[in-house]
């Protein structure tokens, strides 16, 4: 069902009996070109991307629970592409031209916002990396600015940049472009618009093996329901990828860490953006029903754990409360966690594996979210054709073997 104006009227006058399902739930075939492991965000776009450019339809998504209830249900939705290194530039700025078409595309309002996304200054060393970022992002062509904390308070009046503070402001780097979108009606938009493309969705199918030839070459999967054969196996797992590519023998240079977030009581609009502190792993925004949205940094341990420890929120909202004194009275209503697989350079993996016929997409970590879209487009074209896309090539799990790292842990300013 397409979605417009004219659509919303029929039904309303329908009492809205009309509507069809997002997607159907659909029984596992005994044989696709192409399975993909995980229906989240990243694992749908590479779906609904093979189908709708690549003209493949014999293509299935297995989710162990159901749709987009990883990560994807559990982040704070910031888009940015203002990283450092040239490889990381490619793939977000990609990722964020999608964003800014997405709904059109779709037929569904992801409720994209570019209200700006703000990255703060604490001290001359933090000052020195974010004018670096300035500059190395307009070279690239991409949209970045550097204001004084004077300028930064004009565009977040919630902002304290009193210098008597422990964190007192220096500046910001501002990508007006970058913003935010609603994790659920992305997923949502994703799933729907594959499956009307003819993807089959398996809900509550956990994969339990990888199946291998004689050859050593995938032949598809072992599940909750089923042996699903398959010609190629895309992993496209968060946080659990490492566990599921030890079922294939291959070992993966990754770990999971809880990444928390929290928000608050709903209020009146009072944060018109992102605001965003790496050097004490804090950031915030307000969401379309007035929560404000806050982040932090990973926990220091690896977990599978989606609950996380109480002395992280504490100590970022510790840093909140003083950057915007105006939430020191807000409740907060509820916290939660993610699990982040992170690598040693704090870049992703997307590509070819040992094994022939195995592909995986995975080590995004705290910045998973603003690439769904780009994500999902270059390991569509990998799995496709069979090789990288230019996009995707720097990104092989090979460059841990070669040493050609793309060193985004200090680089990037990102609370990894």
């Amino acid at each position: 069902m397409h979605f417009s104006f004219l659509s919303l009227l029929r039904q309303a006058f329908a009492n809205h009996e009309g509507w069809q399902p997002y997607w159907q739930q659909a029984a596992p075939k005994p044989f696709y070109d192409i399975v993909i492991v995980g229906a989240g965000g990243h694992g749908l776009s590479t779906a609904y991307y093979l189908a709708s450019e690549f003209g493949m339809r014999n293509i299935a998504v297995v989710e162990k629970g159901w749709l987009g209830g990883g990560n994807t249900a559990r982040n704070t939705t910031v888009i940015r592409s203002n990283y450092l290194w040239e490889e990381s530039e490619a793939i977000y700025e990609h990722s964020l031209k999608l964003w800014e078409s997405l709904s059109h595309v779709l037929n569904i309002n992801v409720m994209y916002s570019p209200r700006g996304v703000m990255m703060l200054a604490h001290n001359h060393h933090d000052t020195m990396v974010l004018k670096r970022h300035v500059h190395a992002n307009r070279l690239a062509g991409i949209d970045n600015e550097w204001l004084t904390p004077e300028e930064a308070k004009a565009f977040c009046p919630l902002l304290n940049i009193e210098q008597n503070i422990r964190y007192p402001v220096t500046g910001a780097a501002l990508q007006r472009r970058g913003g935010v979108a609603r994790h659920d009606a992305v997923a949502w938009g994703y799933a729907r618009a594959a499956a009307a493309l003819g993807v089959d969705i398996i809900e509550n199918c956990p994969v339990t093996g990888i199946r291998r030839g004689a050859d050593g070459a995938v032949m598809g999967v072992e599940t909750g329901k089923g042996f699903i054969g398959a010609k190629r196996v895309g992993v496209v797992a968060a946080g659990h990828t490492s566990v599921l590519m030890e079922m294939a023998g291959v070992r993966m240079p990754i770990e999971s860490f809880p990444l928390q977030a929290l928000v608050s009581e709903p209020v009146k609009p009072m944060m018109p953006c992102v605001a965003m502190s790496n050097t004490i792993h804090a950031y915030m925004s307000q969401s379309d029903k007035g929560e404000l949205v806050i982040g932090a940094g990973t926990d220091v341990y690896t977990s599978y754990s989606q609950a996380g420890g109480l002395h992280i929120s504490q100590h970022t909202l510790e840093a909140i409360c003083e950057l915007f004194p105006a939430t020191r009275r807000m409740k907060m209503l509820r916290n939660w966690g993610g699990i982040v697989d992170v690598t040693p350079d704090r870049s992703p993996i997307i590509g070819k594996t040992p094994v022939p016929g195995l592909f995986v997409n995975c080590g995004w970590g705290t910045g998973g979210f603003k690439a769904t879209t780009g994500s999902g487009h270059v390991f569509a074209a990998t799995l496709a054709s069979g090789e990288p896309h230019p996009i995707a090539a720097p990104f092989s799990l090979d460059r841990f073997r070669t040493g050609r790292l793309i060193d985004e842990a200090a680089a990037a300013a990102v609370a990894h």
